[in-house]
């Protein structure tokens, strides 16, 4: 069986990624001769060749493009490992938590004086992530737990219990040809400039990309753009906003999330600490 060390792997994925061996040398700290060096043994010891080498460019073969794409994954998963592992044997383990910023829906305070009150509870660290990484976290051991949105996040692989269930609601400029309405559907919203999320593929948004609930909120207040939200992420509502129900949006769901294959004591009395706190009528 063929065998590649982890470090040979980096080196030919920061190659692929950067398509010149001077700058990968660069990322990579070491010198460029040891580099074409390391990158021919691999190539020996596959039987193919990876890149297709010019004086002019550098550039990936089929094969190539096969193990940067494998290759990604394997040494995403032994990163991973290594930090579940440091993170299990650690004497006084603490909690990482990740969720976006305002995306508590208030509970979040509840939350941390519940868990804080029971005698077995650790340190909390809270992170803070963009629109669409946060599942990504729990995944790769970044975080523990943390507070994510149904249906917009993707809860595969992940363990989860609902916190707080809510309706949606389009924010439109004062002006806007809604503004005055009691409620409006989604189709009420056809033609509208919706948000494109920085860094979620796919969607339906035709208007301007945006980073975060603040950017998405300035954009409609100069009228860029409308957007439909959770009710939670704007109370008090923006000056210049209107905040119109969605009678057929489905409702948003603040649910705490973990990795399914984390079982430590710690994070199962976060979990219970969190439900009980939960508000009563969620």
């Amino acid at each position: 069986m063929v065998e590649l060390e982890t470090r040979e792997l980096e080196y030919f994925v920061v190659l692929a990624d950067e398509l010149h061996f001077g700058r990968a040398a660069v990322r990579l700290s070491i010198a460029q001769p040891a580099l074409s060096k390391a990158i021919r043994r691999i190539e020996t010891r596959l039987g193919v060749p990876l890149f297709i080498r010019s004086s002019r460019h550098v550039e990936l073969t089929p094969a190539g493009e096969a193990l940067r794409e494998h290759g990604r994954h394997a040494l995403n998963a032994v990163s991973a490992a290594v930090r579940h592992a440091r993170r299990a044997g650690e004497a006084h383990d603490h909690l990482r938590l990740v969720l976006k910023p305002g995306g508590d829906a208030g509970l979040l305070s509840g939350i941390l004086a519940e868990y804080a009150r029971r005698p077995d509870a650790r340190r909390v660290d809270i992170l803070f992530s963009g629109p669409a990484d946060r599942a990504d976290f729990l995944h790769d051991g970044r975080a523990d737990v943390g507070l994510l949105y149904a249906p917009f996040d993707d809860l595969d692989g992940l363990a989860h219990e609902t916190l707080h269930a809510e309706d949606r609601v389009a924010i439109v400029p004062s002006g806007h040809r809604l503004a005055g309405h009691a409620s409006v559907r989604m189709s009420d919203l056809a033609g509208e400039a919706l948000p494109r999320w920085k860094g979620v593929p796919g969607g339906d948004g035709s208007g301007p990309e945006v980073a975060d609930v603040t950017q998405m909120l300035h954009m409609i207040t100069v009228s860029r753009m409308v957007g439909v939200l959770p009710r939670s992420l704007v109370e008090p509502v923006p000056e210049g906003l209107v905040r119109v129900p969605v009678t057929d949006a489905p409702p948003s769901r603040l649910v705490l999330a973990w990795n399914e294959r984390d079982r430590r004591p710690l994070l199962a009395s976060f979990v219970a600490a969190a439900l009980e706190s939960k508000p009563q009528d969620s």
